[in-house]
């Protein structure tokens, strides 16, 4: 089944004629149904016949959902017109499986975004610092703004690791609590922290100050010094791991993340969570995700080699780039970053936003092998052009 065509297929017989009784809005009057759906539902159809760049800056899974989860998803709608209850118990029962973790130690958000967004609303307190790399993923900082946060920035090491003896002597310097955030794999330099070091601190430190860690690209992470902070959870209720069904498993714009954390953190958090997350549609696309060990071998193996591709490509180009375990990867460009973008959405790319401080690097996300090979091309021509 091509992709989205599950709307047009879930979306027949009373359901259409109920949709076409109704004026459609202007700019599809006169359109047929079928066409107007479409149109509402697929402004740039992922089957990418139409003319829009090849979407390479958000991190995204080029491949679209596993066909488990999306039929998963077709068969569960007679179910959409209930609160979705059982069907998060579903969730949660498929990851106590996988995870090895108790019920109790599990929330959930619309993906890890709204996890980190709960942690620092729970952790909000006068006089409460937020200690974070530079740079790193912007979105704690972000959802902290409502609140009296003092912001401590860390640089990243010479290496692009987390700084921890500089992290933990901002710690030491207030009294206040904190709320430490490693995003590790970081994003957006897509390198590795050394865990060893986290985990210590953690067993150190007193429980006036909540780490979080942000585990978004655990699963495309494979590294000897590399290790989930999950086993820490029920000595340590001050720590919580953010994961996200975005990634490996595609489900990006369906939007299901989860938080693991000890169970009294749980209860702390919940009280800033929205009730009856995941959505129906997100928890059933999640367990059958979760089941699909063939789908999620093909992400995996799908996105090595189209860092393998560009690996190889920038090699030739002998353009400096930073060792990656995500995704995505981060290169050096010449020039301004935004003709850099400007150039290469001309040239049927859309790539990465800007990430101060690192204003002379491009942050890459990786697309279908195919996709990476026509991107390579391009750059050649931009070394050509001398434009890279």
């Amino acid at each position: 089944m091509k992709r989205r065509a599950f709307l047009r297929t879930g979306l027949t017989g009373a359901g259409v004629a109920g949709i076409a009784a109704a004026p459609l809005a202007a700019p599809l009057a006169g359109a047929t149904v079928a066409h107007g759906l479409d149109t509402i539902f697929n402004p740039r159809r992922p089957e990418r016949d139409y003319n829009g760049p090849v979407r390479l800056s958000s991190n995204e899974n080029p491949l679209g959902i596993a066909p488990s989860a999306r039929q998963a998803i077709v068969d569960g709608l007679d179910e959409a017109n209930r609160y979705p209850g059982a069907t998060g118990e579903l969730v949660r029962e498929a990851l106590v499986a996988r995870l090895g973790v108790k019920p109790g130690q599990l929330f959930f958000g619309s993906g890890s975004t709204e996890i980190l967004r709960i942690a620092a609303a729970a952790w909000a307190a006068p006089g409460g610092r937020l200690i974070y790399a530079e740079p790193t993923y912007e979105d704690v900082p972000r959802y902290s703004q409502p609140f009296a946060y003092d912001h401590v920035t860390v640089p990243l090491t010479s290496d692009y690791a987390h700084d921890i003896d500089r992290m933990r002597e901002e710690a030491a310097k207030s009294s206040a609590p904190s709320v430490i955030y490693f995003c590790n794999p970081n994003n957006p330099t897509g390198t590795l922290t050394s865990t060893g070091p986290i985990m210590d601190w953690i067993r150190d430190e007193s429980e006036q100050h909540l780490f979080l860690v942000d585990e978004a690209y655990f699963e495309l992470a494979d590294d000897p010094g590399y290790e989930t902070f999950v086993p820490l959870i029920e000595r340590h209720p001050n720590l919580i791991v953010a994961r996200t069904f975005s990634k490996v498993y595609a489900m990006a714009g369906i939007r299901l993340g989860y938080g693991i954390a000890h169970e009294a953190t749980v209860q702390r958090v919940l009280p800033f969570a929205t009730r009856n997350a995941p959505n129906h549609v997100a928890g059933v696309a999640a367990v059958a995700s979760l089941a699909d060990e063939e789908f999620f071998a093909k992400s995996v193996k799908t996105n090595d080699e189209a860092k393998a591709m560009m690996y190889d490509a920038l090699g030739q180009l002998d353009i400096e780039v930073l060792p990656s375990h995500t995704n995505f990867i981060m290169h050096r460009i010449k020039g301004e970053l935004a003709t850099y973008n400007e150039r290469m959405f001309e040239a049927g790319f859309n790539v990465g936003r800007p990430f101060p401080p690192m204003t002379d690097w491009s942050r890459l996300s990786m697309g279908l092998p195919s996709d990476m090979e026509k991107l390579a091309e391009v750059m050649m021509d931009f070394r050509r052009k001398d434009w890279i």
